[in-house]
């Protein structure tokens, strides 16, 4: 398994230098009444302002710009419930990069038009099958450079520039708290704190649904959860990976989950009191601080929101259960 070392700061700043000028420098907003509720001063980092809507295009670029000519002639292919593939899917348009996505044929539809938007071939696949198999197979057949949404140096490292931002903005943090999927955001923003700010705390969240890396954490031994059926569709991926999952155990602090029912009240609170589209996954970090799960008073508290792709039809009915 690699070790801790895979990902550096270094590799984060030189991330942060190519994406100069082609990913957002993503708003940090403030809240009156958040910090009121939490009895702490709360930045959050909004995500959901990012090129395509999430954090994801920060990594899906750093890649791409990264690999030799002929691969990039041949082309790509990746696989993901949606933010990752419209982000390989723009950094492969800009780039000139042929590109194929792998996508589960649940995936919300707006996820689906915005990555055909962006020119890229999408390839449906039902969620019973092995995804990360599927698309070593088609890779093969096709000469194509898988890149996964997740576990990969250069993908952990363009993560890590969201935090890297957060800080050169608001300065010093005690907490910071962060969403977790697979583990690429997390481990990259965990290394971009410890580096700055060695006395800020890094937190992790998932749903309580989907709580492999939270099990992974505490038992020191990678765990696993398969299609686990929580609304936040970008953290159903089974697992930590080879090269998240040590980052993660070295450089994060702590690992919590949340409840269907936290993420949902904490998406309707930010859309009604911050006026912002975020989606179930985008608030993890939020409802762990606004739900009280994480409580840390009169701290400087940093909050990634990391995505916005939200589903506009499904939402009265999402909001209808509050």
């Amino acid at each position: 398994m690699p070790q801790h070392n895979s990902v550096t700061i270094t590799d984060v700043q030189a991330a942060q230098k190519r994406l100069s000028r082609i990913a957002h420098r993503t708003p940090v907003l403030t809240s009156r009444i958040v910090n009121d509720r939490t009895n702490s001063q709360v930045f959050f980092k909004c995500e959901n302002f990012q090129r395509t809507g999430s954090f994801k295009f920060r990594g899906a670029y750093n890649a791409l710009i990264q690999l030799p000519i002929p691969e990039k002639q041949r082309g790509v292919i990746t696989f993901s419930s949606g933010n990752h593939g419209q982000a390989i899917a723009l950094a492969g348009q800009l780039l000139n990069i042929p590109t194929v996505i792998v996508m589960p044929d649940v995936a919300p539809a707006v996820k689906q038009a915005a990555t055909r938007s962006y020119g890229a071939e999408i390839i449906l696949y039902n969620r019973q099958i092995n995804r990360e198999e599927l698309a070593k197979t088609i890779a093969q057949e096709r000469g194509l450079t898988l890149i996964p949404p997740y576990d990969h140096p250069d993908i952990i490292a363009g993560q890590g520039t969201t935090a890297l931002e957060l800080i050169e903005e608001v300065g010093e943090l005690d907490l910071l708290l962060v969403c977790c999927g697979g583990g690429g955001l997390l481990s990259g923003s965990a290394i971009a704190a410890k580096a700055l700010l060695p006395n800020c705390k890094v937190i992790g969240v998932e749903p309580a649904l989907a709580d492999d890396a939270t099990r992974s954490f505490h038992s020191k031994t990678l765990q696993t959860v398969k299609n686990p059926d929580t609304i936040a569709d970008g953290a159903r991926t089974p697992s930590l990976g080879q090269i998240t999952f040590p980052l993660v155990l070295h450089y994060v602090d702590d690992m919590v989950t949340v409840s269907e029912e936290a993420i949902l009240r904490t998406m309707f609170f930010l859309w009604e009191r911050l006026k912002i589209v975020v989606e179930p996954t985008g608030v993890l970090a939020a409802a762990a601080l606004l739900e009280g799960v994480v409580t840390a008073p009169e701290a400087r508290i940093g909050v990634i929101i990391s995505g916005g792709n939200v589903d506009l039809a499904q939402v009265g009915k999402l909001f209808s259960v509050i």
